[in-house]
């Protein structure tokens, strides 16, 4: 047993010829390889970061991705087990906090010319650590990821490139397509331009971070889109680095899907607790907060809101290296769990 997985495909016939001629048949059709990305998060200085690392084949090494590694049937048990082994190895870091997030298959995600290498199918993690943890790396860069996704950052309010660049060309593209409704979607590319961006007065939804994405990779305005497609070239009106820098493959649609997934999350479970150290003022676990959902939160509505919610505790301790007045130590109180189903931080960003 390997680290590729075999299976069936569809339009193999249920009975095939025994020898050499069934193997090559099963192989060509029916080979993948598999291997386990991870988006690993942490919060440092205010700042949400992801774990980067370069691309040893990118004689310039300004190609970025995810960490990834093959998963081992042989070696590890389980895929989370293979998962946290391989980034112990290769980082030094002790993952805390871990859930899987999607499989990723689309045909010709690692392909490269002239490669004729079984198709990967990639499952993408989530995984949260804390700010110490995140000092002690071994290899790998600390990168925001807000350097990736620009548009994301609301915490000094609407993002300047939303109306200087990208309503402009997303109008343009969606222009392109007038007349030419597509029975496959129910709403045509204005309408999803609009529900996605916040466009025409619409409130901006900050979990929609994969369908912003994606719909900027559909209009090609992403360096992902003018590198896989090269059709794509010609709908290029940007800089290819204005609109975030790209990732290697598909690794920043699965950062993407990771930076929804606790967008989300926070809400109804306790998971930024994960990334808090265990005694913290309130205002540092607000910023923290704002790091990852973007926006910026009324101070005093977070803090009636946290204490309300049974979510933390004084500890009894002042901080005084505050720049300010001394602030009150909290940590986090782990009874909620066992008192309400969805113990998050149920915040309402302020709407710009």
């Amino acid at each position: 047993m390997t680290s590729q997985a075999n299976l069936r495909h569809p339009e193999m016939p249920t009975s095939v010829p025994r020898g050499p001629l069934r193997t090559s048949m099963h192989l060509e059709q029916s080979t993948v390889e598999i291997e386990l990305n991870a988006a690993i998060i942490a919060v440092t200085n205010d700042e949400p970061v992801v774990l980067t690392v370069k691309d040893a084949a990118d004689a310039a090494g300004a190609t970025e991705g995810l960490p990834f590694g093959p998963f081992s049937p042989i070696d590890h048990r389980t895929l989370e087990i293979g998962l946290r082994s391989w980034v112990a190895d290769q980082t030094g870091l002790e993952l805390g906090y871990v859930e899987q997030l999607y499989t990723f298959g689309d045909r010709g995600r690692h392909a490269q010319v002239g490669d004729t290498r079984p198709p990967v199918v990639s499952i993408g993690y989530l995984a949260l650590t804390r700010a110490l943890q995140a000092e002690g790396l071994q290899s790998g860069i600390w990168r925001s990821w807000y350097h990736f996704f620009p548009w994301e950052d609301w915490r000094k309010g609407r993002p300047e490139i939303l109306d200087s660049v990208m309503e402009p060309e997303l109008r343009r593209w969606a222009q392109s397509n007038q007349g030419r409704p597509s029975s496959a979607r129910p709403l045509d590319r204005n309408q999803r331009i609009r529900v996605c961006f916040g466009f025409d007065g619409v409130a901006w939804d900050e979990e929609k971070v994969l369908e912003r994405l994606e719909l900027l990779y559909e209009a090609g305005l992403l360096a992902e889109a003018h590198r896989d497609r090269p059709e794509a070239a010609s709908l290029m009106n940007v800089p290819e680095r204005t609109l975030g820098s790209p990732m290697r493959f598909d690794h920043r649609r699965i950062l993407a899907t990771a930076i929804g997934r606790v967008r989300a999350k926070i809400k109804y479970r306790p998971v930024i607790f994960e990334l808090m150290p265990d005694e913290f003022t309130l205002f540092e676990l607000q910023k923290t907060v704002e790091a990852i959902l973007g926006p910026h939160l009324h101070k005093q509505n977070f803090r009636r809101l946290v204490e309300s919610a049974g979510l933390v505790e004084p500890t009894g301790q002042m901080k005084t290296r505050t720049g300010g007045r001394p602030a009150k130590l909290f940590s986090f109180r782990r009874e909620v769990l066992l008192e309400r189903p969805a113990p998050g931080v149920r915040v309402k960003p302020q709407r710009v």
